[in-house]
């Protein structure tokens, strides 16, 4: 089932594929390396005068992934407003309902309304700011920048938590009709039109078919039963692209740290042993050579390049429709 699919589904699910090898090792590892430069360029005074440097280490990784949620928070409630959906597109424009977004952001809506990128645009984009961001991760020095990268992910993860699956909703809405549930607990579904020999007079072309639940209910149970069955089988493949990205990570990343974790190959680190605080601990501080987590970031950020040019080819199948 997952090597024949329609195209556009398949498309969405390479987008995901791509996008989530470069999104495992910053999710898992990035309060790590945040906690890693931290130690590794922070002058040795505020390491040895700390009673627990490896606890500061956590909290202000942590910190970094704080910052990096309230972006993400503010993001998904905002771009809504300043990109076009997909139901937008495919209605060319035409809309069925007035949006109205918070009077705080109306002026801003307003202004952006004619220059509204479509979110397969903005996709694209973010998987361009994520790799940008994670292309840096190698030279970074100071605790202030590995913080400020990590917090401008926020905007690339809300488009990644909002975009699969909204593209993946407009693609199984077009392969189902379900029916439309009435107020007063009836249901409809819209006929294809009659042809001209057979057309009855009338200012419509097409007729609605009302379904009462207390009488129709068998003839719809079969299309809601496919519908949901649709959505499910579909979603789940798409699952199935987050994880296997997973286990490449992971992958890439075991090799990775074999290579460069500090102590197994001397030639390439050099260090210092450091006083561990009131625990009489010493801990080795590397001063040189490259990061593991760092170089784990730079090649998801690679795989994100992918994800970018992904997304432009599913761009152009959409524009084909």
């Amino acid at each position: 089932m997952a090597w024949h699919l329609p195209d556009r589904i398949r498309a969405i699910c390479w987008v995901q594929f791509w996008a989530w090898i470069g999104w495992f090792p910053f999710l898992f590892y990035s309060t790590t390396w945040v906690g890693e430069t931290y130690f590794r360029y922070t002058p040795e005074a505020s390491i040895t005068e700390s009673t627990d440097p490896l606890g500061d280490i956590g909290r202000i990784g942590s910190l970094s992934l704080l910052m990096f949620s309230i972006v993400t928070f503010i993001g998904s409630i905002l771009l809504p407003f300043v990109v076009r959906s997909p139901d937008n597109e495919a209605n060319s424009g035409q809309r069925n309902f007035t949006p109205r977004p918070p009077p705080a952001i109306a002026p801003l809506a307003s202004l952006l309304k004619n220059v509204k990128p479509d979110l397969l645009t903005s996709w694209m984009l973010s998987h361009l700011i994520f790799a940008g961001a994670m292309f840096l991760a190698p030279f970074v020095r100071s605790l202030h920048m590995a913080t400020v990268l990590v917090s401008i992910c926020g905007i690339p993860w809300a488009l990644a938590c909002w975009a699969p699956f909204a593209y993946m909703g407009v693609e199984v809405n077009r392969m189902t009709a379900p029916s439309t549930i009435l107020a007063n607990g009836s249901s409809y579904r819209r006929l294809p039109a009659p042809s001209d020999d057979f057309a009855s007079p009338g200012p419509s072309s097409s007729f609605l078919h009302l379904n009462h639940l207390d009488r129709d209910i068998d003839d719809d149970e079969d299309t809601h039963t496919s519908t949901g069955e649709t959505a499910g089988i579909y979603l789940g493949i798409l699952n199935l692209f987050s994880t296997l990205p997973q286990f490449v990570g992971t992958f890439i990343s075991m090799i990775v740290f074999e290579i460069l974790e500090p102590g197994k190959h001397p030639e390439l680190h050099k260090g210092e042993d450091v006083d561990g605080g009131a625990k009489d601990e010493v801990v080795t501080k590397v001063t040189k050579g490259p990061n593991a987590i760092a170089v784990c970031l730079f090649i998801g950020a690679m795989s994100a390049v992918g994800a970018a040019y992904a997304t432009g080819r599913m761009k152009k199948m959409y524009r084909r429709r």
